[in-house]
C-alpha cells in the first residue's frame, strides 16, 4: 500500500483531498467534527516533514454553482483551533488567484480551497477539471475514504497526473486495513449485525458474509420484511413486498452454510411514526394491524446481546430501531453496550460508518469500540468486493 510515510514532504506541496463534509448548523457552526479531527494525523505528518498543505473537499449537495450554506470557508476557523496555526483559504478550487495562493505556501504552511462540488464537473469526473486542480500540489494525498467509491474528478481522475507522487492518507490505509481485517482476518466467533430499512440496501454484503460469518444478525426495518415472508402479520411496519422470496432464499442460504442467522422475535411497536405514539410490545409474527415495529424488543435484544458478547470478530452495519427516537433507541444501544462488552474482553469490533457512527457516537461509545469507518456507502461497497475508484486510482 503506497502511504505517505513512503515519502518525505519536505519543500513539497502536498494536494490532499479530505472529507470535509461535516453537518452545520444555521448559524455555520460545526455541530460534528469527526470526519475533520479524522484527517489531522495525515496533514500533520505532512506539516512536520516541511510540506505545505493544500486541502481540497466537498460539502453538502450544492446544486450548479456557488451556495453561501456550502461554503467551506465556514470551516476556517475551527480548522485553525484544531491545527494551533493560521489557515488560508481560497474562495475558489482551481483558476489563476487558488494558483498563486498555492505557489505562494511556505513550509508549515496550509491553505484550504473552496468546495469542489460548486463545479458540476467534480462529480462528473472531468479530466480538465482534475487537471486544473493538479496543477496547485506536487504529490497528490487520497485522505477521503467517505468518497473512495465515487469516480469524482478529485477522488478518482486526478491521480493519474501525479503517476509517481500519489498516496493514500493515514486515514485511507487505516479504513483499508480495517476493513481486511474483518473481510479476510477475522478470529472466530464472527458476527455480522445487519440493521437499517433495507434487505435491498445490503443483499450483496449479506450474500457474501454468509460465507464468512459464524452469525448473522437481523435488525431494524428490514427484520420486517423476513417476518412478512415468513407469513407473520407485520401491521404497518416498513416491508419489501417485492423482496419477500429474497428474504427466504437467505434463510435458506444461512442454513446451507451453517451460518446461525438470528432474526428479531418481539419488537417494540408504535401506532404511530413518532416519540410521542402510543407504544406496546409484540411478537414479530402478530403485530397488531395499523401498528408498526420501531425497535426490537426485549427477547431479542437478550438473544442478540449473549451471541455479541461471545464474539471474537464482529461487523457492525445499520441500526435495531429508530435510535433517533428517544422511545426507540433501546435495541441499538443494547447492541451497543454488547459490542463494547465484546471489545472490552478482546473482541475486535468494526462499526460500519452511517447510522452505526452516528448511533455508537449518541451513547458516547466511539471511543470503546476497535474502530469506527468515516465511510458509510465507501465500506458497504468495498465490503461487498467491489473496487472502489479511489484506491483504484493510487494503486495503479
Amino acid at each position: 500500500m503506497k502511504t505517505i510515510d513512503q515519502i518525505s514532504f519536505s519543500g513539497k506541496r502536498a494536494l490532499i483531498r479530505v472529507d470535509f463534509n461535516v453537518p452545520l448548523d444555521k448559524d455555520y457552526n460545526i455541530t460534528d467534527d469527526n470526519r475533520m479531527t479524522a484527517a489531522l494525523p495525515t496533514i500533520k505528518k505532512i506539516l512536520k516533514d516541511g510540506g505545505a498543505v493544500i486541502l481540497m473537499s466537498h460539502l453538502g449537495r450544492p446544486k450548479g454553482g456557488p451556495e453561501e450554506k456550502y461554503s467551506l470557508k465556514h470551516l476556517v476557523p475551527h480548522l485553525a483551533d484544531l491545527l494551533g496555526q493560521h489557515v488560508e483559504f481560497a474562495d475558489d478550487c482551481i483558476g489563476a488567484a487558488a494558483l498563486a495562493k498555492s505557489k505562494a505556501l511556505g513550509s508549515g504552511e496550509v491553505l484550504l480551497l473552496e468546495n469542489l462540488r460548486f463545479y458540476k464537473e467534480e462529480e462528473k469526473g472531468d479530466k480538465d477539471f482534475a487537471e486544473k486542480l493538479s496543477k496547485l500540489g506536487d504529490i497528490y494525498v487520497n485522505d477521503a475514504f467517505g468518497t473512495a467509491h465515487r469516480a469524482h474528478a478529485s477522488t478518482a481522475v486526478i491521480a493519474q497526473f501525479f503517476p509517481n507522487a500519489k498516496f493514500f492518507g493515514y486515514l485511507m490505509a487505516g479504513e483499508l486495513a480495517n476493513a481486511e481485517k474483518v473481510l479476510n482476518g477475522a478470529v472466530k466467533p464472527f458476527t455480522a449485525i445487519m440493521g437499517g430499512a433495507k434487505v435491498s440496501d445490503k443483499i450483496e454484503l449479506i450474500e457474501r458474509l454468509l460465507d464468512k460469518v459464524d452469525n448473522l444478525i437481523i435488525g431494524g426495518g428490514m427484520a420486517y420484511t423476513f417476518a412478512k415472508a415468513q407469513g407473520g402479520n407485520i401491521g404497518k411496519s416498513l416491508v419489501e413486498a417485492d423482496k419477500l422470496d429474497l428474504a427466504l432464499s437467505l434463510i435458506e442460504k444461512a442454513k446451507t452454510k451453517h451460518v446461525n442467522l438470528l432474526l428479531p422475535t418481539d419488537s417494540i411497536i408504535a401506532d404511530n411514526f413518532s416519540n410521542d405514539a402510543n407504544t406496546d410490545k409484540a411478537q414479530n409474527d402478530n403485530i397488531k394491524d395499523g401498528w408498526m415495529g420501531l425497535d426490537i424488543g426485549p427477547d431479542s435484544i437478550a438473544a442478540f446481546t449473549k451471541v455479541v458478547e461471545d464474539s471474537k470478530t464482529i461487523l457492525w452495519n445499520g441500526p435495531m430501531g429508530v435510535f433517533e427516537m428517544e422511545k426507540f433507541e433501546t435495541g441499538t444501544k443494547a447492541i451497543a453496550e454488547a459490542v463494547v462488552k465484546a471489545t472490552e474482553k478482546g473482541a475486535f469490533s468494526l462499526i460500519g460508518g452511517g447510522d452505526s457512527a452516528a448511533a455508537v457516537a449518541k451513547f458516547n461509545f466511539t471511543d470503546e469500540v476497535s474502530y469506527v469507518s468515516t465511510g458509510g456507502g465507501a465500506l458497504l461497497e468495498y465490503m461487498e468486493g467491489k473496487e472502489l475508484p479511489g484506491v483504484k486510482a493510487i494503486n495503479d
